[in-house]
């Protein structure tokens, strides 16, 4: 029995925004937007005439599902203020998904071994994770700067396919044999998919408590007076 899932996904976490309304992963409607200083202006109108051309209201969807980070720190409040602002509205349970997850999930068929997503974090800094073919997470979200030792104790003996928007940067800094480079964004596409993987397991985000993983504290420079 495959129990319907209609979930609106939201990701305004990078330059490109995107939403998209999927029924059990498939995509029944998305949209994307690349001026990323207007995101938090583009998305509640998206939104609507996404409701609008696909004859449904907020109340008809079972879910929302958010990036939820890495990822620009705006960006990512803009997102996850709707979401929660719509199921606090609807009662409907909120899903949030890591971008990390994101970008493993859409390249694990190329993968051999392991799959490391990286988020470019300015200078040699990335926001990395680590993750086997079936996703499961060996190396927990993180901060890392990088430099030409980076991952070798793994990449002495398994392969490791990078991925993500860093991978420019990381590419002449890890030479080594096993290590394999991807160039990918995260795609709402990958999201519904994931999505609809967490609704089936009941994978529901904490309304109350659920807050944008920076993975680094959002640093705002005191006001002098």
């Amino acid at each position: 029995l495959i129990i319907m899932s209609l979930i609106l996904n939201i990701d305004t976490a990078f330059d490109e925004a995107g939403i998209c309304l999927a029924d059990n992963g498939s995509i029944l409607y998305k949209e994307t937007h690349a001026q990323f200083k207007d995101h938090a202006t583009w998305l509640h109108p998206a939104i609507a005439t996404l409701l609008k051309k696909n004859n449904c209201s907020i109340n008809d969807l079972h879910a929302i599902a958010v990036n939820n980070g890495p990822g620009s720190y705006t960006g990512l409040r803009v997102g996850l203020a709707a979401a929660k602002g719509f199921c606090f509205a609807t009662g409907i349970p909120l899903i949030t998904i890591s971008s990390l997850q994101i970008l493993a999930n859409a390249v694990k068929e190329k993968a051999t071994d392991f799959i490391c997503p990286m988020i470019d974090a300015r200078r040699m800094e990335v926001f990395t994770a680590l993750y086997d073919k079936q996703l499961n997470i060996i190396q927990a979200p993180h901060a890392l700067i990088i430099d030409k030792n980076s991952f070798d104790t793994v990449l002495a003996n398994k392969e490791i396919l990078f991925c993500g928007n860093a991978i420019n940067k990381v590419q002449p800094v890890i030479a080594s044999p096993n290590a394999q480079y991807i160039n990918t964004k995260t795609e709402i596409e990958e999201m519904a998919k994931i999505s609809a993987d967490f609704f089936h397991q009941s994978a529901f985000a904490d309304l109350a408590y659920a807050e944008p993983f920076y993975v680094k504290d959002f640093y705002s420079p005191s006001i002098k007076k």
